[in-house]
Order: structure tokens, then C-alpha cells, then sequence
């Protein structure tokens, strides 16, 4: 077990600084990542949120989809948030015409699920493996466009569903009940934005799985 592991970013598009500042608030010394190079030399790695269309266009020409497919594979821990979680995803539903995924986890999702940028919103959502823990509370999530998971495979654990209720006490508009957690081997998706809300916590879970080995 490494206490202290080197976990990249994939440095993109999307909260790169933002995930670099968690991972190190959690313990992991972190690089941003957009070369072979650097991919081969980390023990886990950050899918950010963003565009997905542009992140898979940019994968490709920085000739990283390729390599980063082969390591997910191999086994590689990585961390997809928002955009993210799309990219680990083995389907898409309302995906753009020759849109491409790395995969690994058996899940569909359905891209922009909540709707248009007005519908962004936040809740306090029950995480299992972080909230459950003595002395657990909610995880404080934000949902910018998001995606949501619209089936799981027999292999996949689901970690959280939206709640009925944002934070300020209004209905959630749409969504509520589906998956926006999810971990499968070493793979672990998220929906929301951890990064932006100061608090680590799910961050601290990926550094964990990284360290197991």
C-alpha cells in the first residue's frame, strides 16, 4: 500500500486545478495529465466534467483515448466526475452522433439528464462508503448539466441516488431516485462536482482505492 499516491488529472478541459487541490487536501500527490508520458506515469487518474463531445475530440487528438482505454483495462483506478462519469461509461443515451467512450463500467448513461444550465442545482446526498462511516453526514453535491445512470450491471455498486429534495427544500425536478454514484471494481462515477464545494471526502475514497493497490 502507497500512503502517498500519484494520481493524475486529465488536464484537458474542465476543474483540473480544482481536483488537483482535492487530491492533495485528501493525501495524494497529483499531476495534471496530457501526455502518454504522464498517463504511464501515475498509479490513478481524474476524468474532470466538462463537454464530453470535446473531451472524447481532444482525447483523440492528443492520441490518449487509445492508451487511456488500454489502462482502464489493465486496471487502472480512475475517478470520472460529471463529463467523467460519461467517459467511463460502457453506453450512452442521448450521446451525439459518433461520440466514443473509454468504458469500463457496465452502466448506460444518459447524457445532460438534468436538463439545460438554469436547471443546475444542489443536494445533500447520502454516499455510501462516506456518509455511513461513524460520524458521517450528507456529501454536499452540485449538479451543473449533469449526467445520471439509467441501468447498472450486476457488478456495479451504486453509491447514491438523487434525493427528493434540493438543499433549499425544493422538489428536485427531475431525477429523483437516479443513480448518481456508482463504483465498480476500480472505477468510481459520480454525477456531481465534488471539487467546487470544499469538501474532499469522495476524493478521499479514490485516494483510498488508489493506495489498496
Amino acid at each position: 500500500m502507497n500512503p502517498t499516491p500519484t494520481i493524475g488529472v486529465l488536464a484537458l478541459q474542465g476543474d483540473v486545478s480544482e481536483h488537483v487541490g482535492a487530491l492533495e487536501h485528501a493525501g495524494a500527490r497529483a499531476i495534471p495529465v496530457r501526455r502518454r508520458s504522464e498517463l504511464e506515469s501515475v498509479e490513478g487518474l481524474v476524468l474532470p466534467g466538462g463537454e464530453s463531445t470535446t473531451i472524447d475530440k481532444l482525447l483523440r487528438i492528443f492520441e490518449l483515448h487509445d492508451p487511456l482505454r488500454a489502462a482502464v483495462k489493465d486496471g487502472l483506478p480512475v475517478y470520472g466526475s460529471c463529463a467523467g462519469m460519461i467517459l467511463l461509461a460502457e453506453r450512452i443515451e442521448a450521446g451525439i452522433e459518433g461520440q466514443r467512450t473509454i468504458g469500463g463500467m457496465d452502466v448506460t448513461v444518459r447524457r445532460n439528464a438534468f436538463g439545460r444550465q438554469v436547471d443546475s442545482f444542489e443536494a445533500d446526498l447520502d454516499v455510501a462508503g462516506i456518509s455511513d462511516l461513524p460520524g458521517g453526514a450528507p456529501v454536499r453535491t452540485v449538479f451543473i448539466r449533469a449526467p445520471w445512470i439509467e441501468e447498472a450491471g450486476p457488478e456495479v455498486e451504486v453509491l447514491a441516488r438523487i434525493p427528493e429534495r434540493t438543499t433549499d427544500g425544493s422538489p428536485v425536478r427531475v431525477g429523483a431516485g437516479k443513480i448518481v454514484a456508482a463504483r465498480q471494481g476500480r472505477l468510481l462515477a459520480t454525477s456531481f462536482h465534488p471539487e467546487i464545494t470544499g469538501d474532499s471526502r469522495v476524493h478521499a475514497l479514490f485516494v483510498s482505492m488508489v493506495a489498496a493497490g
